[in-house]
């Protein structure tokens, strides 16, 4: 089953090492995104960027650095994602939040279909 529709994403740009409540920044704000019921979230973890504070960020294998770029992708309607901006400007200290909107196709497996992949 295929699905089309409009929707926001949020971007948000971080350091490994960046945290909240004593967990890393990435997961709490996973754990926030599944309490609100967000659609889609996905955390990337980058070889190396730098953002605001102009600070190269490098992740443990490429250099001695731990504190690789983090970036965090949500995708869902845009009444959610206003629903979770507040909570997010608590979250992040430093960073960079980017949001957008966007054209969605979403393909959903039909119950008792099976992978007809081979």
């Amino acid at each position: 089953m295929k699905e089309q529709f409009i929707a926001r994403m949020v971007r948000i740009h971080f350091g490994e090492e960046d945290r909240w409540q004593g967990k890393p920044l990435h997961q709490a704000i996973v754990e926030r995104c599944k309490e609100l019921n967000i659609a889609e979230v996905i955390v990337f973890r980058g070889i190396e960027g730098y953002g605001s504070g102009s600070r190269i960020r490098r992740s443990g294998h490429w250099s001695f650095s731990k504190d690789a770029p983090i970036q965090v992708s949500i995708i869902d309607t845009e009444e959610q994602i206003d629903r979770l901006l507040p909570l997010l400007d608590t979250m992040v200290m430093e960073g960079v939040v980017a949001t957008s909107t966007v054209e969605v196709v979403r393909y959903l497996r039909q119950p008792g279909a099976g992978n007809s992949g081979g």
